[in-house]
């Protein structure tokens, strides 16, 4: 049914071989296109992403003052004065008794 075929990756411009077997996966996932770079370049591309993703999802962090303790602290979200705020150590033990 599916045969081998060869590919030119677009990035590195080398020949690859699109299996006979990933083209049948690519079929049952419903993929309507062949790849277009070979593994080390998808590999590579996807390493790249990652990376770039960390860097993007670092989160604003805001000073606050813990409600149990006292202690400044800096919390991944705006402070609003109507719920309490606490440090990681009050927050763990809160958390631990419930």
């Amino acid at each position: 049914m599916y045969q081998d075929k060869v590919l030119v990756c677009k990035d590195c411009g080398r020949e690859f071989v699109f299996t006979a077997g990933e083209q049948e996966f690519y079929a049952q996932k419903g993929f309507k296109n062949e790849p277009t770079r070979c593994k080390e370049c998808r590999d590579q591309r996807k390493a790249m992403q990652r990376r770039e993703g960390r860097q993007t999802q670092r989160r604003e962090l805001y000073d606050a003052v813990c409600s149990a303790c006292g202690k400044e602290t800096k919390v991944p979200f705006r402070p609003r004065n109507d719920r309490p705020i606490y440090c990681s150590d009050c927050f763990s033990k809160i958390k631990a008794t419930r």
